[in-house]
C-alpha cells in the first residue's frame, strides 16, 4: 500500500508560516518562528556541495518540507544511529578516531519529506527517499560552515532543544 502523500500548492504556502522551521544556506542558521517570532536559533552546517535535489547528488535539496518522522527521543546525548536505528554506541573521541571518515549521526534524527513536486517530492529528487535529516553531528564539528553530505547537521545540546520544542509534520523551509 504506498503512503498518501502530503503535496503542497504555492496557494498554501502562507498557510505554513504560522509556525515552522526555516533554514538559510547562506547563513548556516536554523531559526523556529511561530508567528514571526523567532522562537530558538542555531547554527548549522549544511552540504559541502551545495544545493541541489538529485539523488546522490550530496546536495542540500530547497523548499518546503514536513518533519516526517521524530527519531531518539530519550536516548542519551551522543548515541550513534545507522539507518536510524541506535547502534548501541555512544560516541566518543575514541570511537571517532577508529572511524575518522564516517559521517557521524548522532542523538536525534528529524527525518525531512519534501512537499513539492518536482522539486523535492517523488522521483529522483525525493527528499525522503534521499534519506535526508537534521541529525547530530561530534561537538568538534564546526557549524556555519557548510560540510555534510546532504543532510542539516546541528551540535547535539541544540539538536535535543530543538527536538523538544517541534512536533512531526511541522513544515520546514529550506532556502538559499
Amino acid at each position: 500500500m504506498q503512503e498518501k502523500a502530503k503535496i503542497i500548492k504555492q496557494s498554501e504556502i502562507d498557510n505554513l508560516k504560522h509556525r515552522y522551521i526555516d533554514i538559510s544556506i547562506a547563513e548556516q542558521c536554523l531559526k523556529l518562528i511561530e508567528h514571526n517570532t523567532v522562537l530558538f536559533e542555531a547554527k548549522i552546517s549544511s552540504a559541502k556541495k551545495g544545493m541541489g535535489e538529485q539523488s546522490g547528488s550530496g546536495c542540500t535539496p530547497a523548499g518546503w518540507h514536513i518533519i516526517r518522522a521524530m527519531i531518539g527521543n530519550n536516548y542519551p546525548i551522543n548515541t550513534v544511529f545507522t539507518a536510524r536505528r541506535p547502534t548501541g554506541e555512544i560516541y566518543s573521541e575514541q570511537l571517532h578516531k577508529m572511524a575518522p571518515e564516517r559521517d557521524w549521526i548522532l542523538t536525534r534524527i528529524l527525518w525531512l519529506s519534501g512537499l513539492e513536486v518536482g522539486l523535492n517530492r517523488l522521483g529522483q529528487q525525493d527528499t525522503m527517499r534521499r534519506y535526508i535529516y537534521i541529525h547530530g553531528c561530534p561537538d568538534i564539528y564546526p557549524m556555519g560552515v557548510p560540510e555534510s553530505h546532504g543532510c542539516i547537521r546541528m551540535h547535539n545540546e541544540q539538536l535535543i532543544e530543538l527536538f523538544d520544542l517541534v512536533e512531526a509534520e511541522i513544515p520546514v523551509y529550506l532556502h538559499e
